[in-house]
């Protein structure tokens, strides 16, 4: 008998957490999550219930890699080969998956194997597939991801943003997709992740227990009705579930339509140089999570709220702060920045207008706040 799951939206608190996977789900290619903090503060129960909030998605339904019927340029290669020769694939429904990963994973479990013997001795090229074909089109969960091979955390992370999982061993390689939401959790009091990949990690949250005497009875109470009944509890909580994941549902097919400005453009970019990110890997996360957000929210545009909101879970990992330093933004010292900004985006359009003997439009002059 499969174990009830603890509803999503019966989880008090963590508000940050929730959204960082929310908007994951949103939008996959985002590039996962990492949730930093002590034991019971609900780390994997929010992972584990964002799965059974998920929407069903449609395979081919003898597809090995869970391949999406309805974009063939991401079939793997045996589904490629079997349109090839003419075949009908057949299709299928099913709940989204979450696969744990172990500690103790190697690189052949995590990418799969191919068999050079098989291939050398009879031609045939045979694949054996591992936890990142399992994974596709679902959720790869790591817990204690900073106890992982550094090379194995490395694979991960390329497969989230690649999309691809791709094995080849002796001239002969084998390809299927590998497009997973990614959550990792970790208490830092057992040890941190090199700086190198925990910028790869696009969002990041940094959970506690909470302080309120309210909420931590809320937790016990709801936490005694679960444990007594499983079932009653998430028939309790199913209308707010099913409501959740509604609401992704459709923030998923309108989220590539969310349109943003050249001034989102510019706060974004002034905001990561403010605070002296390296690279840009943190521009283009603030700006999938802010039309994520939009998209979740029903609208087609992004507004200065998102883009706030999508870098209070992509800056704080980055920053540059001393070594005894949490990472964490300041009380206000985002809004702050984002004032800034915006002052600074209405001078120059002041002065651009100005020089040109134009006039800026209402819609760029205001700030979206």
């Amino acid at each position: 008998m499969r174990q009830a799951v603890y509803p999503f939206t019966a989880i008090v608190g963590q508000e940050r957490m929730k959204r960082a996977l929310v908007l994951n789900a949103v939008n996959p290619s985002i590039g996962g999550v990492l949730v930093r903090g002590e034991r019971g503060t609900a780390k994997s129960t929010a992972a584990r219930a964002l799965a059974a909030l998920l929407p069903e998605i449609e395979i081919v339904a003898d597809c090995r890699f869970n391949c999406n019927p309805h974009y063939p340029e991401r079939f793997c290669d045996e589904c490629r080969e079997r349109v090839a020769r003419g075949e009908e694939l057949p299709v299928k429904t099913r709940r989204t998956r979450l696969i744990d990963l172990p500690v103790s994973a190697t690189e052949d479990r995590v990418v799969g194997t191919l068999d050079i013997e098989q291939a050398i001795q009879k031609g045939e090229r045979h694949f054996d597939p591992g936890v990142l074909a399992a994974a596709n089109r679902g959720i790869l969960y790591v817990d204690e991801v900073n106890l992982l091979d550094d090379h194995v955390v490395d694979l991960l992370l390329d497969s989230a943003a690649m999309g691809v999982n791709v094995v080849e061993r002796e001239g002969i390689s084998f390809q299927h997709p590998a497009r997973f939401i990614l959550v990792g959790t970790m208490n830092p009091e057992e040890g941190e992740l090199r700086p190198q990949l925990l910028d790869r990690f696009a969002l990041s949250v940094d959970v506690r227990g909470l302080s309120n005497a309210g909420d931590r009875m809320a937790i016990l109470e709801r936490h005694i009705v679960f444990d007594a009944d499983a079932e009653g509890f998430r028939r309790e909580w199913l209308p707010k579930e099913q409501q959740l994941s509604q609401q992704i549902q459709v923030a998923r097919k309108i989220v590539n339509q969310v349109q943003y400005t050249r001034r989102d453009l510019f706060t974004i970019a002034n905001l990561t140089a403010g605070f002296e990110v390296d690279g840009h890997r943190a521009d283009l996360v603030i700006l999938k999570t802010a039309r994520a957000h939009a998209a979740f929210e029903g609208r087609l545009q992004v507004t200065e709220r998102d883009i706030r909101l999508a870098a209070e879970l992509a800056l704080p990992h980055r920053l540059k702060r001393g070594p005894f330093s949490e990472t964490t933004l300041y009380e206000g010292e985002l809004e702050d920045r984002l004032e800034q900004i915006a002052d600074d985006y209405d001078e120059q359009a002041d002065m651009t207008s100005e020089e040109t003997g134009g006039q800026v439009t209402d819609q760029e002059k205001k700030a979206k706040r």
